[in-house]
């Protein structure tokens, strides 16, 4: 396990603060083998918008990173949207709006960007993964179930794939845990080698 505040730069020890209130980025980044603070980033996620979905994730990315930025700090800030035919489908409104959310996914080939933004040291590392989704053919008693779970209710294109959103996945190309919301392998690359971190090794 990797010490708290375990990112040296410019002979300072730094804390690692991770801006999101996501309980999977959370999940994921403690199986990393890092600790970390959690705060919830002070951003308005309405200031972005009419960007394409790669400049959205990694402007949303940087705003909540930087919201939270302080001192001998490394912020991680990240987002998530989901794109059908390059239209950012948000979180649903409610029940009819998931199902007509799932309705449009049903059959197709969507995609989901994951930004992610390491704000500390005089530094601002920004980036973004992008994966192809497959869904395959719902009936609207399929949809209609998965909406009454509740499942699709907080998230982006009004499902969660690692949950019973999986079963109306037929498969992906690219990174999984771009989908779920926090790109593990392209963080830990990063992490190595901007801030001199190999969570592999456990150590500086």
């Amino acid at each position: 396990m990797l010490p708290y505040g375990n990112v040296k730069e410019k002979g300072l020890v730094m804390k690692i603060l991770l801006a999101s209130g996501s309980p999977r980025r959370r999940e994921l980044l403690s199986g990393m083998g890092l600790q970390f603070d959690i705060c919830k980033p002070c951003f308005d996620e309405d200031s972005v918008k009419g960007f394409s979905p790669d400049v959205t994730v990694e402007k949303l990315s940087l705003g909540k990173a930087t919201s939270a930025a302080c001192e001998n700090t490394l912020v991680i800030g990240s987002d998530t949207v989901v794109a059908l035919d390059d239209a950012i489908l948000g979180k649903p409104t409610d029940e009819k709006d998931a199902f007509n959310m799932l309705k449009m996914l049903s059959g197709r080939t969507h995609f989901v960007y994951t930004g992610v933004a390491l704000v500390g040291g005089g530094k601002s590392i920004v980036f973004h993964e992008k994966t192809a989704v497959h869904f395959k053919e719902l009936t609207d008693d399929e949809i209609l179930s998965y909406v009454k779970s509740g499942e699709p209710m907080d998230k982006a294109g009004a499902y969660g794939i690692q949950g019973l959103g999986a079963m109306l996945v037929s498969g992906i190309e690219g990174d999984y845990f771009t989908v779920v919301g926090f790109p593990v392998c392209r963080v830990a690359e990063k992490l190595k080698n901007e801030f001199g971190i190999d969570c592999l090794k456990g150590t500086l």
